[in-house]
């Protein structure tokens, strides 16, 4: 397996960003971030190098493949990165108790819930993305739309909080069933805390059109509010876990890593998909594996390829085939945010194993199905498993009643 780093610019498409001065120094290079009336001006780091874990076609991707570095699309910092790559040698363990790590599968957990915004998530990274092109934009609110109680919600809220921004989130009432405290707790609490202002909606609606009416009533009253899709995921948004690709080959390749697949709970698309663009333009072969949260699988695929495609195209003229993408619906149970027994277990055992909480909504639904897997024999032959965990665990505030 030949390691290689990717330190070169090669021209691409045009794009309107954000302009950048930088700073040369024995550092690494920085770039100033500016909106387009000076109104906040702050540093972001140049992104982790970018290293290929590829076998014998290292030389073909470079010289035929063009690569848009990171650096180059408007960016604001947000997120504590590189977030820790853990080993999790009592899960391992506990999922094969006769097997040695030499012998694999060693099962290792991406800390993404470790961020740092508001408890930390994975919608931090896309945020530093999103964040920018409103400022760019010269936005004075953000105005976005989730579950109940969405992760992405609060962290909207509080990247808002960084830069003087109002928010004005609609959350959907989708889980059905709940209790009156599911929307005062957990995140929904953390939302008031970081000063957004909420409206609920019933289930089923066209939640990101809900949403842009809004917008369109708030321009009215002289806002000037900048919309966030679902999950932030759209091309901006994913972006964020492009480089989290880059950040986890870079991790895998200190560490002499043997990576086959990384497992991550999907649902609104975007993690999964900029995941997918990012190890494609790296050329790497890591595979994604999503485990649905609400779609049926077929459903699912369309949806991460097709932003998957948008991403990669700001990146790289190499096409994305559907083939990269796989999605498990195995684990869904009776619904979006309603925990299965596989996913109670799934908390439970990672937490007494590894010391690590899941939420009961998202990483729990995608640790049970990794489990789950890994029981079915999935994992035989592999080195290294990785599970990104993307946060939430303050979410399980709001289900109690599943742990009495």
């Amino acid at each position: 397996m030949i390691c290689m780093s990717i330190n070169h610019t090669i021209p691409h498409k045009s794009r309107e960003t954000i302009s950048f001065s930088e700073e040369r120094t024995t550092q690494k290079p920085v770039f100033l971030l500016q909106s387009t009336e000076n109104q906040h001006l702050t540093m972001a780091p140049t992104p982790p190098s970018v290293s290929t874990m590829n076998s014998n076609e290292d030389d073909n991707f470079t010289n035929n493949t063009q690569i848009k570095q990171l650096h180059e699309f408007p960016r604001v910092p947000l997120c504590h990165q590189p977030t820790p790559l853990e080993s999790m040698p009592r899960l391992t363990s506990h999922l094969h108790p006769n097997s040695t790590p030499n012998e694999g599968p060693n099962y290792h957990i991406k800390r993404d819930d470790c961020t740092g915004l508001a408890t930390g998530g994975n919608k931090t990274r896309k945020l530093e993305f999103l964040l920018a092109d409103a400022l760019r934009q010269n936005a004075d609110m953000l105005v976005t739309q989730g579950a109940v109680q969405s992760n992405h919600v609060r962290q909207t809220a509080a990247a808002a909080c960084k830069f003087g921004l109002g928010c004005h989130a609609l959350l959907e009432r989708r889980v059905p069933d709940r209790s009156d405290s599911y929307e005062s707790t957990g995140n929904v609490l953390l939302d008031s805390i970081l000063g957004s202002t909420l409206e609920f909606r019933p289930a089923g609606l066209d939640m990101n059109a809900e949403a842009r009416a809004v917008c369109d009533r708030l321009r009215g009253e002289g806002k000037r509010p900048y919309f966030i899709p679902g999950g932030g995921s759209n091309p901006i948004g994913a972006l964020g876990y492009v480089s989290a690709a880059y950040e986890m080959l870079d991790q895998f390749s200190e560490r002499g890593m043997d990576v086959g697949w990384v497992f991550i709970a999907t649902g609104s698309t975007g993690t999964q998909a900029g995941l997918l663009a990012g190890f494609h333009a790296a050329g790497s072969d890591v595979k994604v594996m999503g485990i649905s949260v609400r779609q049926p699988k077929e459903k699912q695929i369309a949806a991460v390829h097709k932003l998957a495609v948008e991403t990669a195209a700001q990146l790289t003229d190499e096409p994305l085939d559907v083939s990269k993408v796989y999605v498990d619906d195995g684990y869904v149970g009776e619904g979006y945010g309603l925990p299965t027994e596989g996913t109670i277990d799934a908390i439970k055992t990672l937490a007494r194993t590894e010391g690590v909480l899941l939420d009961p909504i998202y990483t729990a639904k995608g640790m049970a199905g990794m489990i789950g897997l890994a029981k079915q024999g999935f994992f035989d032959g592999e080195k290294d498993v990785v599970f990104l965990h993307t946060g939430g665990s303050m979410a399980l505030f709001a289900y109690g009643n599943e742990f009495a």
